[in-house]
């Protein structure tokens, strides 16, 4: 009879135990996760910026950027390549660029050729970055410095990039 209680006793100063071990410890998969664990980023972003709301599709992207008067940003990339890698790590890196994208643009990140061959006016080729203004025009104007790869930019040309958005949006307002 008197073993009943006993046992009681030590299960509840064991669960005690226990749990007095974890709290000092903080044992990392058992840790209460704070707000800013919680926030997963988005996936559309593929590391170009998780701040930046993305489009899934080319035609989403023409559809919002002719509803908003805003112009069409489009980064074509490989996950895999390392030129993309590169031009990736100093685009998310830029609060510039990232300040414009968020603000200025509508954003598409495509790791797949688009079915519009105006996306591809010089090739195929990636990394490559092409804007569309709010009427649906590629702007063959806005390039990088590259004649042979006209639409690419390297890690280098970030201040190349900005300049080009800076054009994107003022031509957008002067033509609005």
């Amino acid at each position: 009879m008197h073993t009943f209680p006993f046992l009681c006793s030590l299960l509840l100063c064991n669960g005690v135990m226990v749990a007095a071990q974890r709290k000092i410890q903080k044992l990392p998969d058992e840790e209460e996760e704070s707000p800013a664990r919680i926030r997963t980023p988005q996936t559309l972003s593929r590391g170009w910026g998780d701040d930046i709301e993305w489009v899934q599709t080319y035609e989403e992207g023409l559809a919002r950027s002719k509803h908003s008067k805003k112009p069409l940003m489009v980064i074509h990339h490989l996950e895999e390549c390392p030129y993309s890698q590169a031009l990736r790590k100093a685009f998310s890196s830029s609060p510039e660029i990232q300040q414009m994208a968020q603000e200025d643009f509508i954003m598409l990140n495509l790791v797949h050729s688009s079915s519009d061959d105006n996306m591809a006016p010089d090739g195929h080729y990636v990394p490559r970055i092409l804007f569309v203004d709010p009427s649906l025009t590629v702007r063959a104007d806005l390039t990088g410095k590259y004649g042979n790869r006209m639409y690419t930019y390297e890690p280098g040309d970030i201040l190349t990039l900005i300049e080009n958005m800076r054009q994107a949006k003022l031509l957008l307002h002067t033509e609005l």
